[in-house]
């Protein structure tokens, strides 16, 4: 450990006045970046975490060794962990197109929590490289991001007689490295039998060659009326 730390690492109120502001400091950086992408949780969010996590460190650890109680200081670290999760969890959505948004804000808070704790905990170097690591995911990884080539999805109209026969079109997709996003099902009846039909949507990294590869075989298939990309 960096010799430079020692003098703050305890808990007078010099140290504690440090701590809570090198939180309030590392929790503004963090959150200044989402609020800039307008993201869900902004720098107010995500310094009220960072400052949550540093005082529930610092309480644990003056419950020990201030008035020496038989206290378990991780117990308190362990439960501002969970809660993080439920905090996190506001900040995601699922879209009309069944997408997930709001991973990345609510991973970002519960390392904020993580980061509050280590300063809280006098662990001033995790603290920094910790936020310095999570500036570093949270803006220059996300033009990598955008750079890195994803399947496109494509949706087939399908249609056909029994139930089982879905079960086959899965399997087919499922052998085929061919990801289901979606699927929505529909029973409907004509004059003469009963006919379901399905909405799929698919990802493949075959391309438009592929995708037509999968119409047709799965056209093949007994009991499927009809199978049509849309």
């Amino acid at each position: 450990m960096l010799s430079i730390f020692d003098p703050i690492r305890g808990i007078d109120f010099v140290s504690l006045l440090i701590k809570l502001l090198t939180a309030f400091a590392f929790g503004t950086v963090i959150g200044l970046e989402r609020s800039y992408r307008n993201k869900p949780a902004g720098f107010r969010t995500h310094i009220l975490v960072v400052l949550g996590g540093t005082i529930a460190a610092l309480t644990g650890i003056y419950l020990y060794v201030g008035l020496q109680l038989p206290t378990d200081v991780s117990r308190i670290a362990a439960g501002v962990v969970t809660g993080l999760g439920f905090i996190g969890a506001g900040t995601i959505v699922v879209t009309k197109k069944s997408k997930v948004k709001g991973l990345t804000t609510a991973a970002g808070l519960w390392t904020s929590g993580l980061i509050g704790l280590a300063v809280g905990s006098g662990f001033f170097e995790g603290a920094i490289l910790g936020t310095a690591m999570i500036i570093l995911v949270e803006t220059y990884l996300e033009s990598l991001r955008e750079k890195i080539r994803v399947a496109p999805e494509f949706a087939i109209a399908l249609s056909y007689y029994r139930r089982n026969d879905l079960d086959e079109v899965l399997r087919y997709c499922k052998d085929n490295d061919i990801a289901i996003t979606n699927l929505k099902v529909t029973g409907t009846r004509n004059d003469k039998a009963a006919m379901y039909s399905a909405l799929l949507t698919l990802k493949t990294q075959g391309g438009k060659e592929m995708q037509d590869e999968a119409v047709t075989a799965i056209n093949s298939m007994a009991g499927i009326i009809s199978a049509e990309l849309i």
